[in-house]
């Protein structure tokens, strides 16, 4: 199967700085209809203020365009930036999905937050739960979602047509993949759903999550599968299962987490929803000490 004969959406990227995070719109080009993904809520550590400056970027671009919002897809639970799903799906309808493996997170990082009994573990925070191998269509266009955990148990690499993002799973070819030492990672897991990826047809499309500019190089966010498979610098068509595992969980001790894991991830596993407010209106984070030394 070539391009010729699939849908060939336009993508639309956008960037945040602060958390070196792309977010996208996704349009069928046979009618109106867009997905957005992994869109991004400005968040201040210092302060805890949040804001709306990209989401509301997104939202322009949408609303200029006339687009109808189908799907507000987030490719995995992120540790590195809050989700603005909620924030849009309220200026612009649209489905907040996740993979089903989301329950695994919710349950391992439940149990890190001491949430109590009214949070549940069962994914009804989302709107809809992504199978492996499932199909679902934005307007005309056919999609599947497949799951690629290792870095993250709910990791899910969604083909829009020819165009395929991939989340953390994969990055730019000169900086290899995700990181897999987070609680449910596996470097050996990882490895194999890459391999899922790099099947699919060379001339497909790939989409970025982050990019940090190695060696000070232009911030670029698309590649192909070819180019993945050639010149990918952990994965590519020479390296071993076994040589990427040693290299991944080697460079993996020395990373520190990253700077934002921690509202994130009690956010993100809530579907981008803040905790309940307490007596005096104000939501709450913890911050759990010696969790993730």
């Amino acid at each position: 199967m070539t391009t010729d004969s699939l849908f060939q959406p336009s993508v639309v990227a956008f960037f945040d700085k602060d958390s070196s995070t792309f977010s996208y719109v996704v349009k069928d080009p046979a009618s109106s209809s867009c997905a957005i993904i992994d869109s991004v809520l400005d968040f201040d550590y210092a302060s805890g203020g949040t804001s709306h400056k990209g989401a509301d970027a997104i939202i322009e671009y949408v609303t200029t365009h006339k687009l109808k919002v189908e799907w507000l897809i987030e490719t995995h639970v992120h540790a590195d930036h809050l989700s603005a799903a909620p924030y849009i799906q309220k200026k612009l309808g649209g489905k907040i999905a996740i993979g089903k493996h989301i329950t695994t997170v919710q349950e391992t990082f439940a149990k890190v937050f001491n949430e109590g009994a009214d949070f549940l573990h069962d994914g009804s925070q989302f709107d809809f739960l992504f199978e492996d191998g499932e199909q679902f269509y934005i307007g005309e266009m056919q999609c599947t979602a497949i799951h690629t955990p290792g870095h993250t148990p709910a990791c899910f690499t969604h083909v829009l047509g020819d165009a395929v993002f991939v989340g953390d799973t994969l990055f730019m070819p000169d900086a290899g993949t995700a990181r897999a030492d987070f609680p449910g990672g596996d470097a050996g897991v990882l490895y194999d759903s890459v391999q899922k990826i790099l099947a699919l047809p060379e001339e497909y499309r790939i989409f970025m999550c982050h990019d940090y500019c190695p060696n000070g190089r232009e911030l670029k966010y698309q590649t192909t599968v070819k180019e993945q498979r050639e010149l990918n610098i952990h994965v590519k068509e020479s390296i071993s299962k076994k040589t990427f595992v040693e290299l991944r969980e080697t460079r993996d001790k020395t990373l520190a987490m990253p700077r934002l894991i921690l509202p994130a991830l009690q956010i993100n596993m809530r579907a981008g929803h803040m905790p309940k407010p307490e007596d005096n209106g104000l939501s709450y984070l913890k911050i759990p000490l010696n969790a993730f030394k």
